[in-house]
């Protein structure tokens, strides 16, 4: 099997999109009346999924991908708890009705409810609610929900523990992952979401947090950020400030994702990086869309790349399927109770 595990519902009908509108619009005049969740049909579900990332999943020889809302319209930096709650349940419960439709081709991973230095009860309410009841494999994770002015606390906070403790109860990993940027200093997609990961690397090589949580699965997306380029910068500060080695202290629990768009940067990644914390993604119909005018590739046909990197057969199976199963173990017991 090929399974990308960095998908986005990036096509949903647009009266979802209005939805949000709505709720926006009445936290600027609470005079507005709540408003409620567009009604989409099932048709209009199979147009926005055939027609786009599905159409384009088999034609590049794809088998199944992870699905989660689309990441800029999480807009965890809307204050209002109330607001954001609902705003994750309507918009995982859209990824629900996606895979109760095409259930040999996606699985469910959640968007939170999440907020600036808000509580976290909402946010794992809604993820037993998406994994228990939902049967979701995962869910994203914003280590910035300012959206860019990074004034939450890092990743290896106390604040982030009970949230954690969950993941590992369930078995499921987050990807880290922020929505858009409301900093003008940072583009949504070629800077903030990239700032992230790398930033989130960076606090990790500082701490023990897998000491105290060693079956929590991070998921770091864009190929790891700036890391694998870097790799020598953050072994020899971990030397310097005394910490671990990065490949020892923390790649049993840290992986990094495929959404790298050119052929020298997936070659990089496999350099550095272990097989064994490489999954396969695409991202498609994401970020980064069109063809590479000098090659003839699309962007974001991610496969291509890793089918020209040189790996052997048992790497080749490892990025495209088994590492994704063994992080995703929920995927992996459906996967099986299907004879897949």
């Amino acid at each position: 099997m090929i399974i990308d595990c960095h998908g986005h519902y990036t096509t949903a009908p647009p009266q979802h999109q209005r939805f949000r509108d709505a709720q926006l619009a009445r936290l600027a005049d609470p005079s507005l009346p709540v408003p409620e969740p567009a009604a989409i049909s099932d048709d209009e579900i199979r147009e926005s999924v055939e027609n786009h990332q599905l159409k384009v999943l088999r034609e590049r020889g794809g088998d199944l991908m992870l699905f989660s809302p689309k990441a800029s319209g999480m807009e965890h930096h809307v204050t209002d708890p109330a607001t954001a709650r609902v705003w994750a349940q309507v918009s995982n419960d859209l990824i629900h009705r996606v895979t109760g439709l095409f259930p040999q081709h996606f699985a469910g991973v959640c968007q939170l409810p999440q907020t600036p230095n808000g509580t976290l009860d909402d946010v794992i309410a809604e993820l037993r609610r998406c994994v228990e009841t939902l049967g979701f494999v995962g869910c994203n994770l914003n280590p910035d929900p300012s959206g860019g002015f990074w004034n939450s606390p890092p990743l290896t906070d106390p604040y982030w523990f009970p949230l954690y403790e969950v993941l590992v109860e369930l078995d499921v990993p987050a990807m880290i992952h922020v929505s858009t940027s409301c900093n003008p200093s940072f583009h949504t997609l070629g800077a903030h979401y990239l700032n992230a990961d790398t930033s989130v690397f960076m606090q990790l090589v500082q701490h023990d947090l897998f000491d105290r949580f060693p079956a929590l699965r991070f998921v770091i997306p864009h190929g790891g950020g700036a890391v694998p380029y870097h790799w020598g910068r953050y072994r020899g500060l971990a030397v310097r400030m005394g910490r671990p080695d990065p490949a020892e202290h923390l790649m049993r629990n840290v992986f990094f994702d495929t959404c790298v768009y050119h052929q020298p940067g997936i070659d990089l990644l496999h350099k550095v990086i272990d097989t064994d914390n490489v999954l396969f993604a695409s991202e498609m119909l994401g970020a980064v869309r069109g063809v590479d005018p000098e090659t003839g590739i699309a962007w974001d046909d991610t496969k291509q790349y890793i089918e020209r990197a040189g790996l052997t057969d048992e790497q080749s199976h490892k990025v495209f399927e088994g590492n994704v199963r063994r992080v995703y173990p929920r995927l992996d017991a459906r996967l099986n109770s299907e004879g897949r």
